[in-house]
């Protein structure tokens, strides 16, 4: 019946999401590889104004996480790296799913007008000469192959046809990641970086679903049919619908309703069915805190987050420096459960110096001595683990 499901706060809500994601309660089990499995993936960004997205993920869920083990990860072919949202290193168990995907991103991207412009018109030969090159030489970057126009930009609306062919093969499972030099990628052939894994059969359309939806709503407490199909971005919302009806029909999950911060109507989502369990055992959140990465997974659906959270959050290091709100490369500031804060920061290598260029508290939250001294805290946390002798604010 209509309006009969169960009533959760937004602060509730958040909670679920928060210890769903690690960042509350207990640590999961299994060192670094089980918090990666725990949280699903890890995002890879490329900018790197404090600390590479990866390395602040994971060192904002655990007090001895030390950047080399993640690296001896990929190095040992426990995670790949590829595509759900954006670029992520992921659980090599899981890799056989993206059989499925592999199909779907070459029709897309031999449609799409941009990858065409980068590629060419020989599109299939380039293709072939890229793998055959990989295949008799080895792993490969980009930087091996010739520039196409000399002179030409090397960023990203600059990709030269040998570095669009190499990313097209990649996004479509021909080729794999074997590597990085100062974050540059090296590719070479899956079946050489993954044989077991690339060998293993694509899991029937159904499997896939069940796989994409239940690991998702495991990982997110709840979520609405939208939420779960973005979470791996493997399915769509309508195919996560049909699956929340079916897993709802066989008492799998349960339907509830989320109030939201700004108390308007409650919002109806999909939970696991021991939420309440969950909940339960959380302990209190504690006033400690953490600096969020841009990229958390708690921060990737700015709607989410701020139906949760109250807290509206923008990356802004694409928007016109004029037009920015904030700055360029700002981190969320989690306190206990609440989101209080954020601030611009910059770490300047050459110096040892981690810079907080600007700090705003949200609306309601007095920052007294004692949050200030959590605040300072935390900081002189986060410049420790970069590397950062020195905090400064300007």
């Amino acid at each position: 019946m209509p309006g009969s499901a169960p009533h959760l706060t937004a602060a509730d809500g958040a909670r679920l999401l928060l210890a769903s994601q690690a960042l509350l309660g207990p640590p999961p089990a299994g060192g670094l590889c089980g918090l990666i499995e725990h949280l699903g993936y890890v995002q890879l960004d490329s900018i790197n104004m404090v600390e590479r997205a990866h390395h602040l993920i994971l060192g904002s869920r655990s007090a001895d996480y030390d950047p080399s083990r993640f690296e001896a990860l990929l190095d040992q072919r426990l995670l790949f790296e590829h595509w759900t949202h954006d670029a992520s290193a992921i659980p090599l168990q899981w890799y056989p799913n993206w059989h499925l995907r592999f199909p779907r991103s070459r029709a897309r991207i031999l449609a799409s007008p941009w990858w065409r412009e980068r590629i060419g018109d020989r599109a299939e030969a380039l293709l072939a000469e890229v793998l055959e090159r990989i295949r008799v030489e080895g792993p490969l970057r980009s930087a091996d192959f010739e520039r196409a126009v000399k002179g030409g930009e090397a960023g990203w609306w600059g990709w030269k046809p040998h570095k669009a062919a190499l990313e097209l093969l990649w996004h479509t499972g021909a080729l794999a990641v074997a590597g990085r030099t100062h974050f540059h990628k090296s590719y070479d052939l899956a079946e050489r970086v993954f044989p077991a894994a690339h060998a293993l059969p694509a899991p029937e359309p159904e499997a896939h679903l069940e796989w994409a939806c239940a690991t998702a709503l495991a990982r997110l407490g709840l979520a609405t049919p939208k939420e779960l199909a973005a979470f791996w971005n493997a399915v769509d919302p309508a195919e996560a619908a049909l699956w929340c009806q079916a897993a709802l029909a066989a008492g799998r999950i349960e339907r509830v309703e989320v109030e939201p911060r700004d108390g308007g109507p409650a919002k109806p989502c999909f939970a696991v069915p021991d939420w309440r369990e969950r909940l339960a055992a959380l302990p209190e959140p504690g006033e400690a805190m953490v600096i969020l990465c841009p990229f958390d997974p708690i921060l990737r659906d700015r709607a989410r987050t701020l139906r949760l959270f109250g807290f509206d959050y923008r990356f802004e290091a694409f928007v016109p420096e004029a037009k920015r709100q904030y700055g360029y490369y700002v981190l969320p500031i989690l306190e206990g459960a609440a989101l209080v804060a954020r601030v611009d920061a910059k770490f300047h290598r050459e110096r040892g110096v981690l810079e907080i260029k600007g700090l705003w508290w949200e609306r309601g939250v007095r920052p007294g001595k004692a949050r200030l001294r959590r605040l300072r805290t935390a900081l002189e946390g986060l410049a420790r683990r970069i590397g950062a002798g020195e905090l400064q604010f300007a």
